[in-house]
């Protein structure tokens, strides 16, 4: 059977015969030379790619590729200016609140970002299966649903904590109001991420920079450095960003939730078809979260409270940078392999693999490099060998940043239990790693840098080998590996 013919390439073998020379044996070396690279480097039987189709290849890709460079950028600088517009405030705050009210504001926003991952089930990971929107409007119901019943369920348990007197009403309040707000924006950043509004996402951690200091040196003035006053600010701080999110995506999110639309036989069929996400998705997003803050559960028990110090400080340092990199690549990567399947689907995954274990692995060589060569600038003070210690940890935060996107897109997979059997056996060996060494030390951080870097290469692996292998694939997504058993 002879193969297709290409029109471009059937074009441009004419505008190269338009353009042969007069010159007779000019033109038979030019057609040896053509006809010998054809043979070494082209399949037999295929067209030959000319010069003039190859432009045209790469011309009709440029506008792409400029739009997700320029996209990538956008979502970098909004989060840099984030960054730097909060920590002002921070700065302030540090200076006015004692050490203990920062301790328990950091356990409340730790467990309200904990506690959101499993607001929605994981179910946000459905949106981004591919480019069919009314797909995307079911598993947005579905997971709109299944956040409402989460709130409601999570309502009853602190009510019941504040009447049995283990927390105080006040904190169960805002922890209810600062976690109903993480949910919103993990729905809506899903859905503008599918939607490939990047624009928006930036726009609104801006929103949260800006107004969540203000309030909170506000509150500090009227309330005093209390920790109750680090909590309300937080949680009006998400719920800001998360109006500004819905306000901006009003008219998106009001075709997805038409009433017309809704129905329980449609959210129970679209549970069962989807109910690998809480099944695997989610134990393995919270094994990651396990994962990345285990470093922090030696630290009250270290001997060298020096040494536990300049790691709680380093990965403090660390975290954004790491924030930086998911936040630009994650929106970037789902969207694109949302529009493409198959196999085009799986080379885009195997390159965006490669790009980002690259890109992190540059960016915090990049940084270690820098710190310790800062660090003898620190000789004499408190902080003497923090850039070593940040060198030390550096490689823990690669296998951290690349994780991330990673992870995201292994959620595409027909087989996502896998994720859960990782994750599981990473923290494992770092919880065991910290028992065998017994103290906090330079060998125990490179220990779990290499855990950390260990875990992101068996993903990786998985994803070049397996994504969205063809023959376990099946339309219904997740389910094909729980329907399949």
């Amino acid at each position: 059977m002879n193969a297709p013919r290409d029109p471009d390439l059937q074009g441009g073998k004419a505008e190269m015969a338009n353009d042969r020379l007069p010159d007779g044996s000019a033109m038979g070396v030019d057609m040896a030379a053509h006809v010998t690279m054809e043979r070494a480097h082209l399949p037999h039987g295929r067209p030959g790619l000319t010069i003039a189709a190859g432009r045209r290849f790469v011309a009709r890709r440029v506008p792409a590729l400029r739009s997700n460079l320029g996209s990538a950028l956008l979502l970098g600088l909004r989060f840099i200016q984030a960054r730097l517009i909060s920590v002002w405030g921070l700065i302030i705050a540090a200076a006015l609140c004692p050490p203990f009210v920062f301790a328990a504001f950091a356990v409340f926003s730790s467990a309200a970002n904990f506690i959101s991952i499993a607001s929605l089930l994981r179910l946000e990971a459905v949106f981004f299966q591919n480019s069919d929107r009314a797909r995307l409007g079911l598993a947005f119901r579905l997971a709109t649903a299944v956040g409402v019943a989460f709130l409601a369920i999570t309502t009853l348990v602190l009510i019941g904590l504040a009447v049995t007197g283990w927390v105080a009403p006040a904190v169960a309040f805002f922890f209810l109001v600062s976690l109903a707000a993480r949910s919103v924006l993990r729905l809506l950043w899903s859905e503008a991420t599918a939607e490939g509004d990047f624009r928006a996402i930036g726009n609104s951690n801006v929103v949260q920079a800006v107004v969540q200091p203000a309030i909170m040196l506000l509150l500090i003035a009227i309330f005093g450095p209390k920790a109750l006053t680090l909590f309300m600010a937080d949680a009006l701080g998400h719920v800001l960003a998360a109006a500004y999110l819905l306000r901006r995506r009003r008219d998106s999110v009001a075709a997805l939730v038409r009433p017309a639309l809704w129905s329980l036989r449609s959210l129970a069929e679209a549970a069962f078809r989807w109910r690998d996400a809480p099944r695997a998705l989610l134990p393995s997003a919270l094994l990651a979260y396990g994962f990345a803050i285990a470093p922090l559960l030696v630290l009250p028990y270290a001997s060298n409270t020096v040494l536990a110090a300049q790691v709680a400080l380093s990965m403090r340092l660390l975290d954004m940078p790491t924030q930086m990199f998911a936040t630009v690549s994650i929106p970037l990567v789902l969207n694109r392999l949302r529009s493409h399947a198959g196999p085009r689907r799986r080379f885009w995954a195997r390159i965006m693999a490669l790009g980002l274990t690259a890109g992190a692995t540059i960016l915090f060589s990049g940084i270690a490099i820098a710190a310790l060569v800062t660090d003898h600038w620190l000789v004499g003070t408190q902080w003497q060998d923090l850039g070593e210690v940040i060198a030390l940890l550096a490689a823990f935060y690669i296998g951290i940043a690349v994780l991330g996107p990673l992870q995201e897109v292994a959620t595409l997979s027909r087989q996502p239990f896998w994720q859960v059997a990782v994750n599981a056996v990473a923290l494992i060996a770092i919880l065991v790693a910290m028992a065998w060494f017994r103290a906090l030390s330079p060998e125990l951080l490179l220990t779990i840098g290499a855990i950390s870097i260990l875990r992101t290469l068996t993903h990786t692996v998985f994803i070049w080998l397996h994504l969205d292998d063809s023959a376990e694939a099946a339309p219904d997504g997740l389910a094909a590996s729980g329907a399949a058993r």
